[in-house]
């Protein structure tokens, strides 16, 4: 895949992912999405296990399951169908992927530039901190290549 096709994607996908901002909009209540849905449609446990097709014990132990975050997706997803619900399963980034993508590129162009740096200073051909910001776009620009942006922690 491209660079300029990557990044068009991960714009595409910040622009889809910005609605979920600020994310603590969505943090599940204290009992867990599952229990607070069924409370709130009056569905007690047990009319919620004959849904499932499983004991009321065990819809406890799912309860359970979601809010210490230990739940499977697949079991989560056939409660919610069982109570009329859509599981939204999403990863949103802290940062917008683009800016993601441009910080990692950005500071593997600074420890690579300051090694040739400080070789430079070690042989007396120092060049100064003028022009860093354009030696790091073009570093980024002409060196770097997507693939390489996660290969170190």
């Amino acid at each position: 895949m491209k660079r300029d096709t990557r990044q068009r994607a991960r714009l595409r996908l910040d622009e889809r992912l910005s609605v979920l901002k600020p994310e603590d909009r969505f943090r599940p209540p204290p009992k867990g999405w599952m229990r607070a849905i069924r409370d709130a449609i009056g569905m007690t446990g047990v009319q919620l296990a004959a849904r499932l097709g499983v004991r009321p014990q065990t819809v406890e132990a799912i309860e359970k399951s979601e809010a210490s975050g230990s739940v499977q997706l697949s079991t989560l997803r056939r409660a919610a169908e069982a109570m009329d619900c859509t599981l939204v399963y999403a990863l949103v980034p802290n940062s917008s992927l683009e800016n993601a993508v441009h910080q990692r590129a950005r500071k593997i162009a600074i420890r690579a530039l300051q090694r040739v740096a400080h070789t430079m200073r070690l042989e007396a051909q120092e060049t100064g901190d003028a022009g860093m910001e354009a030696r790091i776009e073009a570093y980024i620009r002409d060196v770097l290549k997507d693939r390489d942006l996660w290969n170190e922690p």
